[in-house]
């Protein structure tokens, strides 16, 4: 009788590697275009690396964002990350086709010290695809899924959601706002990989992932994940009622973090 394996891990239960098929045609030109302008702008980058939805093959045209790590060869000053935010800008003004471009940025040194190696060594293995210069991930073996690394890879969560929750509170823009709710909600969903069990297999890649193993752990909390969820697909929730719930989660996290 055949074995039935946890999404992501193979029979040793190390984590799989995001699909190496061609990515969509879609969403071609815009990641060609992304990979020519970097590579273009003397910033001192090394590698340009895919994930998400377009890296899985999954994404959908006008809905998806281009999620890109850019690892540059010495640690980025104020500078540098103002001109890869300007570039960045004029990226998703030229491609509609992507509705947000996100930029992670790490340096050589940073990505390959043996302390970062639960966090970088991990992302760059199992959720990226290098796309353009040097593959750093090829420095590491493979990963087992691991609270460990679930908690360095979301260590800044209460930072970033409080930040959200000021950044929402004072936005005037109904569309502005409905977009940082949805950045939200995503980043609280994958933050609460944090509280995953320590004999999990599963790791999980997409929101729903996520959240499944969550529920599986803390039904209680369904039905406020559920809100999440649908705000991280179809942001509509009034100002209000959205940072109400999400300041709960949050504490509500906070207190569970062993």
């Amino acid at each position: 009788m055949s074995t039935v394996l946890p999404t992501g891990v193979d029979a040793q239960g190390i984590v799989l590697r995001v699909g190496d098929a061609a990515i969509q045609p879609e969403f071609q030109p815009v990641l060609a275009d992304a990979c020519a302008t970097l590579a273009q702008a003397g910033l001192g980058l090394l590698g340009i690396y895919v994930y998400g939805s377009v890296a899985r093959g999954d994404a959908s045209p006008g809905e998806s964002d281009l999620d890109l790590t850019l690892i540059l060869g010495e640690p980025p000053d104020s500078s540098v990350r103002e001109s890869l935010d300007r570039l960045r800008q004029a990226l998703e003004q030229r491609h509609p086709s992507v509705t947000k471009i996100d930029f992670d940025i790490g340096d050589r040194a940073e990505v390959l010290a043996p302390e970062h190696q639960p966090k970088w060594g991990f992302w760059l293995k199992h959720h990226c695809r290098c796309v353009w210069g040097e593959d750093l991930s090829l420095h590491f073996e493979g990963f087992k899924p691991s609270r460990d690394v679930a908690r360095a890879l979301n260590a800044d969560f209460e930072p970033v959601l409080s930040g959200y929750l000021t950044r929402i509170d004072g936005v005037d823009s109904v569309p502005e706002r409905l977009r940082l709710q949805r950045e939200a909600a995503r980043k609280l969903i994958r933050a609460t990989h944090t509280l995953r069990p320590e004999d999990a297999l599963m790791w999980p890649h997409t929101l729903e992932e996520h959240v499944a193993l969550f529920v599986q752990h803390h039904p209680e909390m369904r039905v406020q994940i559920a809100y999440f969820l649908f705000e991280a697909r179809n942001p509509s929730a009034e100002r209000e009622a959205f940072c109400t719930r999400l300041q709960a989660f949050v504490t509500w996290m906070v207190s569970q973090q062993g």
